[in-house]
């Protein structure tokens, strides 16, 4: 196995150590830094993601399997994310259910998207949209697992504090959003020939 597949294997496998970590609070009396494992588990993932994908193509390491694991645990790690701080009450309602919807609906549409495109023999590769996409919907994440850890301590961060930084969580989170259906319309439209 090649060594941006092993990198890819690991970001899967940094997936339920993520859900675990996120529920250490609730496991164990007394301990409040679940949500700062999550991110911290979360942001190495991001990073290996980036790491794969620039040693695939430093090396010319690009292999079919490649192809197929990558982007299912990129969104596999983000979906996760997103039930973990929607199930844990960190996006209230309703903004969870439609900010997941959204997300979900738009990596389920590409992927189908692109699974007609293979089958007409014609690969898609992310484009700069995806990519900044991925970003800010990464900075969400950890932002909000962070929120976690970040209101189980009132007394040091003071609660206009964590007001603000729940504001500008959701502000990230809703810039994801946004970007989320751009690049999935942008995605489409540049590739619609697969249509035809």
């Amino acid at each position: 196995m090649s060594l941006p597949n092993r990198i890819t294997i690991v970001r899967i496998t940094l997936i339920p150590l993520m859900v675990l970590g996120f529920y250490l609070d609730e496991m164990i009396e007394g301990f409040k830094l679940g949500g700062l494992i999550a991110a911290a588990l979360f942001s190495l993932a991001a990073i290996t993601d980036f790491l794969d994908g620039y040693i695939a193509r430093k090396r010319n390491l690009i292999t079919t399997v490649g192809k197929f694991l990558d982007p299912i645990a990129d969104k596999v790690l983000v979906i996760t994310a997103l039930f973990l701080i929607v199930e844990g009450g960190l996006v209230a309602a309703p903004y969870g259910a439609i900010f997941s919807s959204l997300i979900v609906a738009r990596e389920l549409m590409i992927s189908g998207f692109r699974q007609i495109a293979a089958s007409s023999g014609v690969v898609i590769s992310a484009d700069k949209s995806g990519k900044i996409k991925a970003v800010f919907q990464d900075i969400a994440m950890i932002m909000f697992l962070l929120l976690k850890t970040v209101r189980q301590f009132p007394e040091l961060f003071g609660g206009a504090l964590i007001d603000a930084y729940a504001t500008l969580s959701y502000v990230v989170l809703a810039a994801a959003v946004i970007l989320t259906i751009w690049s999935g319309i942008a995605y489409i439209v540049k590739n619609k020939a697969v249509f035809g």
